[in-house]
């Protein structure tokens, strides 16, 4: 094998990669985020506080994570990084959907939520993130 044949191999194996990370992925329900419907949300981080009072009721916070957003059969359709305000927007088509936080191990755990996204519409969520604080 010649020097430049060794350069392609690692070109080819990387594309093959992508190639089934995109086939595993439902891209046929993605929109664009401009679009007029899909899924908006937050990601919040609580509690906390081991202890939330009236006086100090110490608020969950925005959150900086990865949200997974499935199809009814469990299938990854995309995943989504929220920017510093927590807040995540992803165009898709009208059905039912399995939005999950990815956590941390063991903490923080990401919530689970199921939405429907109807036609021109936007459906919010909020997305929690257990610390594991009590």
């Amino acid at each position: 094998m010649n020097h430049s044949s060794a350069l392609r191999r690692p070109a080819r194996m990387a594309l093959l990669g992508l190639c089934v990370a995109v086939a595993a992925c439902r891209s046929d329900l993605l929109l664009d985020p401009d679009a007029d419907q899909g899924i908006e949300g937050i990601a919040l981080l609580g509690p906390l506080c081991p202890v939330v009072s009236v006086d100090d009721p110490c608020p969950d916070r925005p959150y900086q994570a990865w949200i997974r957003i499935l199809d009814t059969g469990g299938g990854q359709v995309t995943r989504a990084r929220t920017g510093e305000d927590g807040r995540f927007r992803v165009g898709l088509k009208p059905g039912d959907y399995r939005v999950v936080g990815e956590g941390g191990t063991p903490f923080p755990r990401g919530g689970e939520e199921d939405v429907a996204v109807t036609a021109g519409r936007w459906t919010s969520v909020t997305v929690a993130f257990d610390t594991g604080i009590r």
